[in-house]
């Protein structure tokens, strides 16, 4: 399948080249992947075969005819299965079946004799359940030889245990066994087996026909039989039946079909006032499982010396990881493993873009590839970032704001405005500002440079430039008032630097990137300047954020002190420069990376 939706051939190209280095690795005999733009499978590919056919080294895997993996084979996706026995649940609760703070003892009853914690903790519920929060301890790989468990051993095994590692409620933990209870729960409550009803309301409302809880499911012929990798020779994994795990990793699907379920939870944002009867759950439902109920401890990754480190922050939504990044803002995954196979599915909400794979290899691991994938199609521009849309009101203050600054009118500043902005600073004085401002940049007008943005739909921070030269930024915050009006409103005059402190900035810049052995006589520092502290300063800001260009000038006196955005392909730095008293030397050089805004996407 070829790209059809807006998804630039380098971004496709980087995707394909991602799975090729993937597959060199021989941790399976085939993996087969499918990329998602706005609700559609545009680009889809495989490599390798269905079973492993070597070349006479016994290194490189060859295709015969009719044996390499396509959209429609089928995989045993893993846990990937937990996302849709959430989705079966919030079905159930949807209905009226059950709620999510249902004791779980009162659908397990069999729970009621097993482990406890101290008396003061609270009830096993179905959301402790569902967001990994229960106090069952992680049952990794042990939880993957559970699959066909039949149901009278796995009651036995919870009226005997399981054992407890932290109070309800209080902890992440991944656990396989809390989603097998949770099939129990949806058996019961639905009143019939939970295989039946995943398949009756979940996988056929979504047309969903290559995706089955054994392979007699799948089309003949289709299903990608597991392998593991030993001594240089491929052995065949026995196949697990379906049992009482089965709700935590049981499904077999297709990319086909897990784009098509990527796709539901994608079409949920943003929030909208059209047509809600999914065919699934309501868009809200949808929404819900994708948000983080239960944070996972942050981490601080690097990728290595010469890159800034990357705040990891996740947590668990109901079957589905929540992963926020800084740069991207977030994204939705989960990956599948088991004996025989490996699975990932990811998307990202304010793009509007997915990425599937499947391979037929033990835990192969797909989710850093997907990862990599995904952001190679975020980073390539494939789709704009659904930003959160202002409110009319904030649209209509941003103009009513820029009309004060034109031409001050008490009436309409009183229309404008909050009760309470003139109370924290009264309106002459506002007003007093303002004329400051017009007679020293003359008539001001929105700078087109860089565009209005808005952490919030009621909030819009923008720049305003002088027909005398400088800069105004203007941030307004609209209350909670209906007609809403403006709550906070703060206008930062930064004149244009003088010549002298522009030259200094664009020599400052330059030097970020090259190797000098001595300092340049041409920038004098002031006495008890550490010149080797600035040289490192100099020297991190091109390892980790090079190459640097001079952006616009962002705050400063124009005449003794000034800041720039400095642009990078690894994120903005500011640079600031002070002169000295004497206004010949230079007292501060300072290189401070910019805090990076995490995207918002409009829901």
């Amino acid at each position: 399948m070829t790209a059809t939706a807006p998804a630039t051939s380098t971004a496709i190209a980087a995707v394909d080249a991602i799975f090729d280095r993937f597959h060199a690795t021989l941790v399976a005999p085939g993996v087969v992947f499918g990329v998602i733009v706005d609700g559609s499978l545009v680009h889809s590919g495989s490599r390798g075969s269905i079973r492993p056919i070597e070349a006479a080294d016994g290194t490189v895997a060859v295709v015969e005819p009719g044996a390499a993996p396509d959209d429609d084979t089928g995989y045993r996706i893993a846990s990937m299965t937990k996302s849709f026995t959430a989705a079966a649940i919030l079905r159930l609760r949807d209905d009226g079946r059950l709620r999510l703070d249902d004791d779980a003892r009162q659908w397990v009853p069999e729970l009621d004799g097993g482990a406890r914690w101290a008396d003061d903790a609270g009830p096993m519920t179905i959301r402790a359940l569902l967001t990994m929060s229960a106090g069952l301890p992680t049952d990794d790989p042990w939880g993957d030889r559970q699959l066909g468990l039949d149901e009278a051993s796995f009651l036995r095994f919870l009226a005997a245990g399981p054992e407890l590692t932290w109070p309800v409620g209080t902890h992440f933990e991944y656990s396989n066994t809390g989603y097998a209870i949770l099939g129990l729960i949806v058996g019961r409550a639905a009143g019939e087996a939970y295989r039946t009803f995943v398949e009756r309301r979940v996988l056929e409302p979504l047309g969903l026909a290559g995706t089955a809880f054994d392979t007699t499911g799948v089309e003949a012929g289709r299903v990608a039989p597991g392998y593991l990798r030993r001594g240089g020779a491929w052995i065949e994994e026995p196949i697990a039946p379906h049992g009482a795990y089965a709700p935590m990793g049981g499904l077999y699907s297709t990319v086909r079909d897990l784009a098509t379920w990527v796709a539901a939870f994608l079409a949920a944002s943003p929030s909208r006032d059209d047509d809600d009867r999914g065919v699934l759950l309501s868009r809200a439902s949808l929404r819900e499982m994708q948000e983080s109920h239960r944070a996972i401890p942050p981490e601080l990754r690097w990728t290595s010396t010469g890159a800034p480190p990357v705040p990891f922050v996740s947590g668990y939504g109901y079957g589905l990881f929540v992963v926020h990044d800084v740069e991207r803002g977030r994204t939705i995954t989960h990956s599948g493993g088991l004996p025989g196979y490996g699975s990932n599915m990811r998307w990202h909400p304010a793009s509007g873009l997915g990425v599937v794979a499947a391979a037929n290899g033990r835990y192969a691991p797909l989710g850093l590839v997907c990862r990599d994938a995904l952001n190679a199609l975020i980073d390539g521009g494939t789709r704009p970032a659904r930003r959160p849309r202002p409110w009319p009101a904030t649209e209509a203050a941003r103009s009513a704001v820029e009309q004060l600054i034109e031409d001050w009118d008490d009436d309409l500043a009183k229309r404008t405005f909050a009760i309470n902005v003139d109370l924290d600073e009264p309106l002459e004085l506002r007003r007093a500002q303002i004329d400051g401002l017009r007679a020293t940049f003359g008539r001001l007008r929105p700078d087109e440079s860089e565009p209005a943005i808005g952490d919030t739909p009621a909030a819009l921070r923008w720049w305003l430039r002088g027909e005398r030269g400088g800069r105004v930024q203007v941030d307004i915050q609209l209350g909670p008032e209906r007609p809403a009006r403006v709550q906070w409103l703060e206008l930062v005059a930064v004149p244009d630097p003088s010549p002298r402190l522009l030259a200094l900035a664009e020599r400052v810049t330059a030097l970020v990137s090259q190797d000098r052995a001595a300092w340049p006589a041409d920038l004098e520092l002031a006495a008890g300047v550490d010149r080797a502290a600035v040289r490192r300063d100099l020297r991190a800001a091109d390892a980790l954020f090079g190459p640097l260009t001079l952006g616009a000038v962002t705050a400063g006196d124009g005449a003794s002190t000034g800041s720039w955005r400095l642009n990078g392909p690894r994120g903005p730095v500011t640079l600031t420069i002070a002169l000295a008293e004497d206004g010949a030397t230079i007292e501060t050089i300072a290189l401070v990376p910019d805090a990076l805004e995490s995207p918002i996407e409009g829901v």
